[in-house]
């Protein structure tokens, strides 16, 4: 049966590859995109399959008009991918007011209005599935990308906890962990805050250097193409996987983090119990919990 999937930033990168991955699978595609125009070409080739709108995230009445308007017209909607996105990058000490304002706004505020807008059609008709491309960024850190971090980690906190309350009305979700791709993230999408001298010399600097090519680039392991290939895949799953980790270089920086977090859990688990009032195991057992 033919699937609709409702995909937001799709001029570009994961959102493009997407696209047109499923459109030759003969799949229905809902696509919004700030320049709708971008998909011209694809809306050449597929006329019955692509409906176009146009869409700033970070809007949020129109998200919802576009969202109500997109699943009156469509009649229903199985996947929506929450896509739009951006890198902004400097020190925190760098970055301006309206860059953190419009890079929370866009990466996490968006996704959780996307899920509120999305929520009530997918209950109505009895299932539906999320798919957030979130990014290794929400299980590391790294330094002159602390916005950045603050958004994927918020993502990530904010669809674990939305994936327990869909569960029951059979709506799953997934968080997509790609690591770095060959995408224009780095690039003509990202957003690089006001140098300041002090930090020439230290991470944000030596950051700023590999953008603008004065110091080589960061590795980009990552296929988009491969990617886009396994998250269509992922929907085919009865049970959405809560996290899909792609890319070798996101295997990797997983791994080495969620160990290191372990190991120091782990040397605190004294200090942690000496904590608990000398009643709490009896209450604990009083009350059943």
């Amino acid at each position: 049966m033919t699937r609709t999937w409702f995909i937001t930033g799709t001029s570009s990168g994961f959102g493009r590859h997407l696209t047109e991955q499923l459109l030759a699978r003969k799949e229905r595609v809902a696509a919004t995109a700030r320049r709708p125009e971008t998909l011209d070409d694809l809306a050449v080739r597929h006329p019955d399959q692509l409906w176009r709108a146009e869409l700033d995230v970070t809007d949020t009445t129109t998200l919802r008009e576009v969202m109500d308007r997109a699943f009156a017209d469509l009649g229903q909607i199985d996947i929506i991918v929450s896509n739009a996105g951006y890198g902004l990058f400097g020190a925190a000490e760098e970055l301006s007011d309206e860059q953190i304002d419009r890079q929370i706004a866009t990466n996490l505020t968006a996704s959780i209005q996307l899920a509120r807008a999305a929520i009530p059609h997918l209950r109505r008709q009895g299932h539906g599935r999320f798919i957030q491309i979130a990014s290794i960024g929400g299980q590391v850190a790294f330094p002159a990308m602390s916005l950045y971090h603050a958004t994927k980690w918020g993502v990530e906190g904010f669809w674990e906890s939305a994936a327990a309350e869909l569960a029951p009305f059979n709506i799953g979700v997934t968080l997509v962990e790609p690591g770095v791709a060959r995408t224009n993230f780095g690039g003509a999408s990202s957003v690089m805050g006001s140098p300041l001298p002090e930090y020439s010399d230290g991470p944000s600097g030596h950051l700023r250097d590999m953008l603008s090519g004065e110091l080589p680039p960061l590795p980009a392991p990552g296929d988009p193409a491969k990617i886009a290939a396994a998250i269509i895949a992922s929907a085919e799953s009865t049970e959405a996987p809560l996290r899909l980790t792609l890319g070798s270089d996101a295997y990797a920086l997983a791994t080495t983090a969620l160990r290191n977090r372990l190991e120091v859990l782990e040397a605190g688990r004294a200090l942690a119990h000496s904590t608990d009032a000398d009643d709490a195991f009896s209450a604990s057992v009083s009350d059943g919990t």
